[in-house]
């Protein structure tokens, strides 16, 4: 997993933070980073969205403690202005926030609900190679009786943006299944220069969404939109699935935990272990605990009772019967 020294590329990180769960998750990634990584010498950038006609509410981040300790953690807050989203799509954030980081400097995204649990630093990146995380369900399209099917749905958004769709395809895997089909989890990508991928990102997104193809007509993008135009986005770059150098990106060095209640639920003893040092420092404690889910999961102990339910060598097959297991106990919490 770990590059060499010599090979080490400096590059920036991106999440999004902004009124609400947002911004203790932000917390949460910050306090990780460094304490996984400390030696990481780019730039956390906390993409803040602005208020204005796309946003029935302010959504900058409310609570001055957690702007202040995001400061201390290293982060910076900068702003940037919701033209195509907002309220209707808040997944638009991470499309919109590309336009807060510098031109030209390589870039990671990661959705806020992430922890840092290794060396990030050392993960080998081909900036120039775009990837995303392959850590998914076949969650789109969802298909219909008589309905077109997986190829015909994903044809037509190459053809409508003049992408070759066949190159895109995974041909040790079966006509008409998912996992043949060029299909990423948007909790992390990256590229060489955040202007360049988020303007394709952008038109990509707002393309499908103003004008969907005709065999979309079934599909719901909400909240999907994100998902569906990045893999054109990465295509159009020159990327495409990520390789085997970047596994730790859902492994040992990251972990998109989603759902905290998940997280107790499924993840390695890492993965808690980093959760519950990076919180017990007081400075970091007395913020978040005041965003309820955190503190009953982490400071009350409801997310080991959680992890006492499960056995991480047998766990259900399906992500569903998990939610419903923790949602009978009454302990699901984000």
């Amino acid at each position: 997993m770990a590059a060499k020294g010599k090979d080490r590329q400096k590059f920036n990180i991106l999440i999004v933070g902004q009124n609400g769960r947002l911004q203790y998750e932000a917390v949460l990634f910050a306090a990780s980073l460094r304490q996984s990584d400390p030696g990481f010498d780019g730039r956390l950038i906390v993409a803040e969205p602005q208020p204005g006609e796309k946003w029935a509410r302010d959504p900058r981040i409310g609570n001055p403690e957690v702007r202040a300790l995001l400061k201390q953690l290293g982060a910076e807050i900068v702003p940037f202005e919701s033209r195509a989203f907002g309220s209707a799509y808040p997944h638009g954030n991470k499309i919109e926030g590309l336009s807060a980081l510098p031109e030209g400097e390589p870039f990671v995204f990661f959705d806020t609900d992430t922890l840092i649990t290794g060396k990030l630093s050392e993960v080998p990146f081909d900036f120039d190679r775009p990837a995303a995380s392959m850590r998914r369900e076949g969650s789109w399209p969802e298909i219909e009786l008589y309905g077109p099917g997986y190829g015909e749905i994903w044809k037509s958004l190459y053809d409508r943006f003049g992408l070759a769709y066949q190159a895109t395809l995974d041909l040790s895997q079966p006509d008409e299944y998912w996992q043949r089909y060029l299909y990423f989890n948007a909790g992390w990508f990256f590229y060489r220069c955040p202007r360049a991928f988020g303007e394709r990102f952008l038109a990509y997104a707002t393309g499908i969404r103003d004008d969907p193809p005709g065999p979309l007509v079934c599909q719901s993008l909400d909240p999907w939109l994100d998902q569906v135009a990045l893999p054109l986005a990465i295509h159009s770059l020159g990327g495409g699935r990520p390789g085997p150098e970047l596994a730790g990106l859902d492994g040992e060095v990251s972990c998109h935990w989603r759902v905290l209640s998940l997280l107790y639920a499924r993840e390695d003893d890492h993965v808690v272990d980093v959760l519950e040092a990076v919180t017990a420092p007081n400075k970091i404690k007395k913020v978040i605990k005041e965003y309820e889910p955190f503190k009953r999961m982490i400071y009350q102990g409801k997310g080991r009772k959680v992890r006492a339910m499960f056995d991480r060598a047998d766990l259900p097959p399906r992500e569903q019967m998990l939610r419903n297991q923790i949602k009978k106990a009454n302990l699901w919490m984000r």
